[in-house]
């Protein structure tokens, strides 16, 4: 029985090989972002509120498309990185949009982030149309650090502009064969 040849990086095109190594880390940094989210939520006590729930939705579109460039050949792989960094770009935006509600320079676009409002009837029916638990507001800032003043939200703004530039270098450059 003849001995399989390994397959080294070398066998890869450089092109194929740079965009699976940046389709993997992209994916790899969006799910360590998640992840800090979800822990911090499960083991850190954090409530997250409205707008920080929306935030995390680029990232697990980013996670699927950065395994998508793993696995695609270069011209597909390319167009994958660059829909990241588009998906990436829209978390940043997310991102901002919640620093400014948190800076109280406009209100959240989510009507759950605002109190809820009874108008009329009995005492009764006010208390029938609460939620069960109360939602988090978002304008509340939430920091993860202490003695850093930074929240999730200003933390996540500048994580998402630099992974959105991150990603569009990584789209946009034609690697050497």
């Amino acid at each position: 029985m003849a001995a399989m040849p390994a397959l080294s990086y070398r066998a890869l095109p450089y092109r194929a090989l740079s965009y699976r190594a940046s389709g993997l880390a992209a994916a790899l940094a969006a799910g360590l972002v998640l992840g800090i989210a979800i822990a911090s939520e499960r083991w850190g006590g954090l409530v997250p509120c409205a707008l920080c729930l929306v935030e995390r939705w680029p990232y697990r579109i980013a996670i699927v498309l950065g395994l998508a460039a793993a696995v695609l050949p270069p011209k597909a792989a390319r167009a994958a990185l660059a829909l990241l960094a588009l998906t990436v770009l829209v978390g940043a935006v997310f991102a901002a949009i919640h620093v400014g509600v948190e800076f109280r320079w406009w209100k959240s676009p989510l009507p759950e982030c605002a109190a809820p409002g009874f108008s009329g009837g009995s005492i009764a029916e006010r208390l029938a149309h609460m939620p069960a638990a109360p939602a988090k507001p978002c304008d509340d800032p939430t920091f993860l650090l202490p003695g850093v003043k930074l929240s999730m939200a200003e933390m996540n703004l500048i994580f998402a502009c630099l992974f959105t530039a991150a990603a569009v270098w990584a789209a946009s450059r034609r690697p050497r064969q």
